[in-house]
């Protein structure tokens, strides 16, 4: 009996030890091409297509410098993502669109996947990530 339980310490002494080694990798987005440097990106990371587009496992917002920002996510497992930003340039915190909802402010996502009628697919702005990677958006 208590070989068995010296055992089962073991285990999962050695599971939790493996769990904390899991590889994470740093992924860099450089995103181009915006029409001002006002305001902010919000910028998230998206890793399930059932939340693609609502709600990101991480997200920032970061400050544009001519026209351009560059986003730095760390610590990523290795798994399939996507990446959107909105540039929020009156700083409301939301993607402002006219009456029949288009957007007004730039937004774009990873891939430079764009919609057709409505907003980009998952499918399309996924990629694999199983090293550090840089990943370009440009408008």
């Amino acid at each position: 009996m208590k070989n068995k339980f010296l055992l089962t310490i073991f285990i999962l002494c050695a599971i939790q030890t493996s769990k904390a080694q899991e590889q994470t990798f740093n992924l860099t987005v450089n995103i181009s091409g915006l029409n001002s440097s006002d305001g902010n990106l919000l910028v998230g990371i998206y890793n399930k297509k059932e939340s693609f587009l609502k709600k990101p496992i991480k997200s920032t917002i970061i400050k544009i410098e001519n026209k351009k920002a560059l986003v730095l996510f760390r610590n990523l497992p290795k798994g399939i993502y996507a990446v959107s930003f909105v540039h929020d340039e009156n700083d409301n915190k939301k993607m402002d669109t006219n009456f029949i909802g288009i957007p007004k402010e730039d937004y774009g996502c990873s891939n430079n996947a764009i919609g057709f009628m409505g907003p980009p697919k998952y499918k399309d702005a996924k990629f694999v990530l199983e090293e550090d990677k840089t990943i370009e958006i440009n408008l």
